[in-house]
Protein backbone atom coordinates (compact mmCIF):
# COMPACT_ATOMS: atom_id res chain seq x y z
CA UNK A 1 0.00 0.00 0.00
CA UNK A 2 2.96 2.32 0.84
CA UNK A 3 5.14 3.50 -2.62
CA UNK A 4 7.86 5.79 -2.10
CA UNK A 5 8.10 7.85 1.29
CA UNK A 6 7.65 4.41 3.19
CA UNK A 7 5.48 4.43 6.36
CA UNK A 8 2.30 6.28 7.25
CA UNK A 9 3.68 8.54 9.58
CA UNK A 10 6.20 9.57 6.50
CA UNK A 11 3.10 10.26 4.20
CA UNK A 12 1.55 12.01 7.14
CA UNK A 13 4.61 14.06 7.66
CA UNK A 14 4.82 14.95 3.57
CA UNK A 15 1.37 15.83 3.21
CA UNK A 16 1.30 18.03 6.13
CA UNK A 17 4.53 20.04 5.04
CA UNK A 18 2.72 20.49 1.61
CA UNK A 19 -0.39 21.64 2.92
CA UNK A 20 1.79 24.26 5.56
CA UNK A 21 4.09 25.39 1.93
CA UNK A 22 1.25 25.89 0.36
CA UNK A 23 -1.66 27.15 2.79
CA UNK A 24 -4.53 27.71 0.17
CA UNK A 25 -3.79 24.43 -1.36
CA UNK A 26 -7.10 22.41 -1.62
CA UNK A 27 -7.25 19.05 -2.97
CA UNK A 28 -9.63 16.60 -4.09
CA UNK A 29 -8.78 12.86 -3.12
CA UNK A 30 -8.14 12.20 -6.77
CA UNK A 31 -5.79 15.36 -7.10
CA UNK A 32 -3.90 13.85 -3.50
CA UNK A 33 -3.24 10.44 -4.82
CA UNK A 34 -1.79 11.89 -8.52
CA UNK A 35 -0.16 14.34 -6.88
CA UNK A 36 1.71 11.86 -4.36
CA UNK A 37 1.43 8.95 -6.32
CA UNK A 38 -1.03 6.45 -3.76
CA UNK A 39 -3.61 4.34 -4.03
CA UNK A 40 -6.93 4.68 -2.89
CA UNK A 41 -7.30 2.93 0.05
CA UNK A 42 -3.74 4.68 1.07
CA UNK A 43 -5.24 7.98 0.44
CA UNK A 44 -8.50 7.54 1.97
CA UNK A 45 -6.68 6.34 4.97
CA UNK A 46 -4.19 9.13 5.19
CA UNK A 47 -7.20 11.87 4.28
CA UNK A 48 -8.90 9.85 7.55
CA UNK A 49 -6.06 10.34 9.62
CA UNK A 50 -5.09 14.17 8.88
CA UNK A 51 -8.89 15.08 9.21
CA UNK A 52 -9.08 12.99 12.69
CA UNK A 53 -6.19 14.75 13.63
CA UNK A 54 -8.03 18.50 13.10
CA UNK A 55 -5.22 18.90 10.30
CA UNK A 56 -7.45 18.81 7.55
CA UNK A 57 -11.64 19.10 6.85
CA UNK A 58 -13.64 18.44 3.84
CA UNK A 59 -15.51 21.54 2.07
CA UNK A 60 -18.96 21.33 0.90
CA UNK A 61 -17.24 21.21 -2.80
CA UNK A 62 -15.45 18.42 -2.02
CA UNK A 63 -11.67 19.60 -1.46
CA UNK A 64 -9.56 18.51 1.03
CA UNK A 65 -8.39 21.93 3.09
CA UNK A 66 -6.22 22.55 6.23
CA UNK A 67 -8.40 23.90 9.30
CA UNK A 68 -8.65 27.08 9.44
CA UNK A 69 -7.17 28.06 5.97
CA UNK A 70 -10.05 26.56 3.69
CA UNK A 71 -12.94 28.27 2.23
Amino acid sequence: MLTRAGTSSDWLNLIRAEYKEIPGLNLTKAQIQRLWGLDPLTCDALVDRLIADGFLKRTAANVYVRVGLGR
